[in-house]
């Protein structure tokens, strides 16, 4: 076992003894806020916006520092699909990187899964990837559809990236 763990206070002790005199009652007190905080401060929110990010709770150390992660989920339906493209409201080279991007889609019976990719088609296959756009606000996510993949009714994609905030 490490002696060098970064999340040593994430757990809650399940019992605690406190005492009598006031004064270290107080704090005792005052350590319990601070372990309960520090605990639930260190999970992962599970938190799934589609108009704007929302914090994760997961910490990045990519740079000797702590760097936090925001999460979002983009809709879209067979006419979103037909476009080619969703924006997504950022640009990134104004972040630091994206470090989970996942999907799922329907064609009205089945649902399957999206796959991040490059730009080039899988047969029989949905993928997705970030492209560059024109747009000085954001670049998009563009679909890439293979030959005999399924049709698609709806479905959602989620990104996570780390913020540079």
């Amino acid at each position: 076992m490490s002696a060098n763990i970064v999340n040593q206070v994430a757990y809650l002790r399940t019992s605690r003894e406190f005492p009598e005199e006031i004064h270290q009652l107080a704090v005792e007190s005052n350590k319990s806020y601070v372990d309960v905080a520090n605990a639930v401060n260190a999970r992962t929110i599970g938190i799934y916006p589609t108009n704007r990010p929302a914090i994760t709770g997961n910490s990045y150390f990519l740079l000797n520092q702590r760097q936090q992660t925001l999460r979002q989920v983009y809709v879209f339906d067979s006419t979103i699909f037909t476009s080619g493209t969703i924006p997504i409201g950022f640009k990134i080279a104004n972040i630091s990187q994206i470090v989970l991007m996942f999907g799922t889609y329907t064609d009205g019976t089945n649902v399957y899964g999206l796959i991040p990719s490059s730009n080039v088609a899988i047969t029989g296959q949905i993928s997705f990837y970030i492209a560059q756009n024109a747009s000085p606000m954001s670049d998009v996510i563009t679909f890439v559809s293979g030959a005999g993949a399924p049709s698609v009714t709806s479905g959602l994609i989620v990104l996570e990236w780390i913020s540079r905030v």
